[in-house]
């Protein structure tokens, strides 16, 4: 049974940080995603590691968002600093497993509010 726990968000003033972590398990992890969705706009990427390492970020986070693996291949975090209020969405962790190709999988989100 695949499953996606994350755990982080929170209330941060501009200018602060928070740190996301995502734990995936129930098969063999590939790619690893936060995605991000603000009310009224659709989903959008916010960051990748690849299976082989590479990572891929979106321009509006260049420079302040940091993905990284855990010494478990199967954790991820998204370490956020600078916070701007634009920053201000659910954050969802997108995960793909070897045994199910490119199937998306979604973990519930953990809200990320940036407001003074």
């Amino acid at each position: 049974q695949v499953q996606l726990v994350e755990s982080g968000g929170g209330l941060v003033q501009p200018g602060g940080s928070l740190r996301l972590s995502c734990v995936a398990s129930g098969f063999t992890v590939s790619d690893m995603s936060w995605y991000r969705q603000a009310p009224g706009k659709e989903r959008e990427l916010v960051a990748t590691i690849r299976d082989g390492g590479r990572i891929n970020y979106s321009d509006f986070v260049k420079g302040r968002f940091t993905i990284s693996r855990g010494n478990a291949r199967n954790t991820i975090t998204l370490q956020m600093n600078n916070l701007k209020p634009d920053d201000t969405a659910m954050y969802y962790c997108n995960a793909r497993f070897l045994e199910w190709g490119t199937r998306d999988w979604w973990g519930q989100g953990t809200q990320v509010t940036v407001s003074s």
